[in-house]
């Protein structure tokens, strides 16, 4: 009996896989290092205009404007004050472990993404402090005012319980008045929050994705295992969320208001190649940009160095797939 079961669950996996299509790959356009990040690691892309903005997450009161003039990219600096953070709803043992982490790496706020809406305000998420920082244009940096209902609401459905594991990515709409946050692993998940006067609240419920579980990663990633799935990044580009799902190595199409799947594409086989591979057991895709001819990636690679002897931080662009973005598999 149990061999018949056992038989009868492999055959459905078999069948199950025999199915499923692998997503198609991305072709790589060029390749881009960064010179002039004070702390490297790369942690989030954002096209404000004419304009890519990016964040260190070593770096609490900085952002930097690349000047993409050259293959080789610089970073220019751009001091931003950063006013006392308020208090997410966080549970004290999960702060205070940030706080502690901070002498040894830096940065006590983590900054992990950046967005901006048409108007070129830019926003920054911490992970460190579930927050999220506007910085105009013009005028002093502030955190939005969230309902600390966010939080709550996520915790309750699984995310945001563990050490560097909050939030990873956002992503706001042109408008300025609605706010994606991309829960990274253990649960991973997506969650929408709606301006309203002055504070950033749900609109029914926050959360739109929980998801556990694990997946393989790419065949081939050295030694490639069952890792926890994850994502790292979005871009909202025509109406539609787009995740980095770095172990996955693969960036998803997903409907905005319901975070469900619609498509993946892949850009395992460029970043896998054996020069540019690193020695650390997961992917370090962080930064994501999705517009209509292609898509720039961002690698933070922890100071490390790959099989080339890169040690800067590197930015990817790659093409848009045939059909162009909106295209159905």
């Amino acid at each position: 009996m149990r061999v018949g079961f056992a038989l009868a669950c492999a055959l459905l996996l078999t069948s199950v896989s025999a199915f499923a299509e692998p997503a198609p790959e991305l072709r790589l356009l060029s390749e881009h290092a960064v010179d002039g990040m004070r702390g490297g690691n790369l942690s989030g892309l954002a096209q404000c205009g004419k304009d890519l903005w990016t964040v260190s997450d070593r770096d609490d009161d900085q952002i930097y404007r690349l000047d993409t003039s050259e293959k080789t990219w610089q970073a220019e600096t751009v001091h931003i004050g950063v006013p006392p953070v308020p208090d997410s709803g966080l549970p004290w043992g999960l702060r205070s472990r940030t706080w502690a982490a901070s002498f040894v790496r830096g940065g006590d706020l983590d900054f992990e993404g950046i967005t901006c809406d048409s108007a070129g305000n830019r926003y920054i998420v911490s992970e460190a402090h579930a927050a999220v920082l506007q910085v105009p244009l013009v005028g002093p940096a502030s955190w939005l005012k969230i309902s600390p209902i966010l939080v709550r609401e996520a915790r309750a459905s699984g995310m945001l319980l563990h050490f560097n594991a909050l939030f990873e990515g956002l992503a706001i709409n042109p408008a300025g008045d609605q706010l994606w946050l991309a829960a990274e692993r253990e649960r991973r998940g997506l969650l929408l929050i709606k301006r309203k006067q002055i504070v950033w609240d749900c609109n029914g419920g926050c959360v739109l994705l929980s998801e556990a579980g694990m997946e393989m990663q790419p065949a081939l990633f050295p030694k490639a295992k069952a890792v926890s799935r994850d994502f790292s990044d979005l871009s909202l580009f025509n109406g539609k969320l787009f995740t980095l799902e770095r172990n996955a190595f693969e960036i998803c199409r997903r409907d905005a208001v319901t975070a469900k799947v619609e498509r993946c594409w892949s850009f395992a086989a460029e970043a896998l190649q054996e020069n540019r591979r690193y020695s650390q057991p997961y992917g370090l895709a962080e930064a994501l940009v999705v517009d209509a001819d292609g898509a720039w990636i961002g690698i933070d690679n922890n100071d490390g160095a790959r099989a080339d002897g890169e040690v800067r931080p590197i930015v990817w662009r790659f093409a848009a797939p045939e059909g162009g973005w909106s295209a159905k598999p």
